[in-house]
């Protein structure tokens, strides 16, 4: 079997599976509906665009956030569960299967980000083409270290369970990381340290140039080196986490 028929039917699995297609890709949107699109201040300015781009964005943050989690934390329980050796007695080498569910997370992730953007178009979602297009790119960008952080989870606690736990944390993540409401004082001051915030912050920056929004207006500015600088930390941090676990597998064995 080549690493493309295998990312081709494993792709489709996923988005066939009804529950995991539905939060992934229809509960975002729904909550961008009600929540960046249906509002009476959906049309306000912010930035370069309106509330509803900030809420957008935010959300489509999320969305990708938990699908490159689940697909990921999934593969690592499907390795540790004994479909690596299984895979071993075809033509497709472990090293491919790892690149393999790396592309399908990628292209599950990119579902959500692209489903609200066209939905966005055809609600009242206004920013300029070319903020338009930085923000999504940028929120594709920031799946990376949630893919390794649901590789770690899947690698530390072997459970299909321990991902859908991870994936939840993403609820709290989000609201600590100023995504699903306007944070300021000691939240945002706490938030500023947690793993979805500078990925949210980072995808907003095209829009807002790092302003932050809250219910009382801008609530302070954070400069690209402190956004860039949490992606790339609790990157590192993720990282370094699946290659200790990793370690400790082999050791094992």
């Amino acid at each position: 079997m080549s690493i493309g028929t295998y990312i081709a039917m494993d792709f489709w699995r996923n988005l066939r599976n009804i529950g995991n297609s539905f939060f992934v890709i229809v509960l975002p949107t729904v909550l961008f509906l009600f929540f960046g699109a249906s509002m009476e201040w959906s049309n306000v300015p912010v930035g370069e665009g309106n509330v509803s781009a900030w809420t957008m964005i935010s959300i489509a943050c999320y969305g990708a956030a938990m699908a490159a989690t689940s697909l990921a934390g999934s593969a690592a329980v499907e390795l540790q569960q004994g479909w690596g050796r299984q895979l071993a007695l075809t033509a497709l080498p472990h090293g491919g299967f790892v690149m393999a569910k790396t592309a399908v997370a990628l292209g599950i992730a990119v579902l959500p980000v692209l489903v609200l953007n066209i939905t966005g178009v055809f609600t009242v979602t206004d920013m300029p083409v070319g903020t338009w297009i930085a923000t999504a790119l940028l929120t594709v960008v920031g799946v990376v270290p949630f893919a390794l952080y649901g590789l770690a989870i899947g690698m530390a606690f072997r459970s299909d369970a321990a991902v859908g736990t991870a994936t939840g944390l993403l609820v709290i993540f989000s609201f600590l990381g100023n995504a699903f409401t306007p944070l300021d004082g000691v939240l945002l001051d706490i938030g500023r340290f947690t793993p979805l915030y500078g990925v949210v912050a980072l995808a907003r920056y095209p829009l807002t140039g790092g302003d932050q929004i809250s219910m009382n207006g801008i609530a302070g500015n954070d400069p690209l080196w402190m956004v860039l600088a949490n992606v790339v930390a609790w990157t590192l941090v993720f990282a370094a986490a699946c290659l200790m676990l990793q370690r400790r597998r082999t050791r094992r064995q």
